[in-house]
């Protein structure tokens, strides 16, 4: 199974909304007391085991408009693997509230640059997603400067418990698998 969550590589995307997949992503790493460092696909790699499942944590590093080509290349290099069953993609949504989380087996991009590409690398859209609210109380003019700010101080502190339920949705999904997971997170 990989666990791909989406962000943008480096120091000064860190803090954005844009990597709350990223975030997911090496919190859950650090629960297993593992790391997210091996290159492989323009990617980072690391293995884990939860939930008593054998997972990889991936982050991709060629941004979030590219990460199809990392997602397409990881996929290629393990057989058997299949998007339907082996791929859940973290991933920021400017459409939900600030805060909820929201899976689904299939669906759309809902304009999320990120999963549109990986829809378009794959030809499908026919892989699990777990999507983390980032909508903000306001109206936003700027859509792309909005997900690529740092979250403020305020919102800081939330993100903390944000995170937590999420990893705890991810781990539903592992566990019980995405029918049920969704009837307990959605």
């Amino acid at each position: 199974m990989l666990v791909v969550g989406l962000g943008n590589p480096g120091a000064q995307y860190e803090w954005t909304r844009h990597n709350l997949g990223f975030m997911l992503v090496e919190r859950v790493a650090r629960a297993a007391g593992r790391e997210v460092r091996r290159a492989e696909c323009r990617a980072l790699v690391g293995r884990a085991e939860v939930e008593g499942r054998a997972v990889e944590l991936v982050k991709p590093q060629t941004y979030m408009n590219l990460s199809g080509e990392s997602v397409a290349c990881l996929l290629r290099k393990r057989a058997g693997l299949a998007p339907t069953r082996d791929l859940l993609v973290v991933c920021d949504d400017i459409a939900l509230p600030f805060g909820s989380v929201r899976l689904r087996p299939r669906g759309s991009s809902g304009g999320q640059k990120g999963l549109k590409n990986i829809i378009d690398v794959l030809g499908t859209d026919e892989f699990m997603r777990l999507r983390i609210g980032i909508r903000p109380e306001h109206p936003v003019s700027d859509t792309a400067r909005f997900v690529l700010e740092n979250f403020p101080k305020a919102q800081r502190a939330e993100l903390e418990t944000i995170l937590d339920r999420s990893a705890d949705a991810l781990r539903a999904v592992l566990r019980d698998g995405i029918d049920r997971a969704m009837a307990q997170f959605n």
